[in-house]
């Protein structure tokens, strides 16, 4: 029964040691309009269910202590082309990744406003990226909680 038991505990513990190795974060700064400056955390993770990777994201303003919540698409013929919709639908970003950084535009929902999207990569230490986790948790939570 002791084995049995420590073999559970080793293989959950193989799991999840598998699942967090799988999901890869990252930062990014830089301008819309080349002025505005912004902030963008990525996720990246492995979708269980086809492979594929998913992303979930945020950014914001600099100068605005206001999270942003993405949907990030990524093109299936070109992975290096993304379509970022903000939560609420208040705009839209068209982004290529180049190397580590990201470039595009962002357009407004009447498709009236279109700026220019430059980002790039930023190093982040485990407890940068563990408060960026936990705002994301956050703003999650404050979009979709019923």
């Amino acid at each position: 029964m002791t084995k049995a038991f420590l073999s559970f505990i080793f293989s959950l513990f193989l799991f999840n040691n598998f699942q967090a190795q799988t999901a890869k974060s990252f930062l990014y700064k830089g301008t819309i309009d080349g002025k505005i400056t912004v902030t963008f955390y990525i996720k990246e993770e492995e979708n269980p269910c086809t492979a594929d990777l998913m992303y979930t994201s945020m950014y914001r303003y600099d100068k605005s202590g206001s999270w942003i919540q993405l949907d990030i698409t990524q093109n299936k013929k070109n992975k290096n082309q993304f379509v970022l919709v903000e939560h609420g639908f208040s705009g839209v970003m068209i982004l290529k990744k180049e190397g580590t950084n990201f470039n595009g535009i962002w357009i407004s929902p009447d498709s009236k406003k279109q700026l220019k999207v430059t980002l790039k990569e930023v190093r982040m230490t485990k407890k940068e990226t563990e408060s960026y986790e936990d705002k994301m948790e956050k703003v999650n939570y404050e979009n979709n909680d019923c």
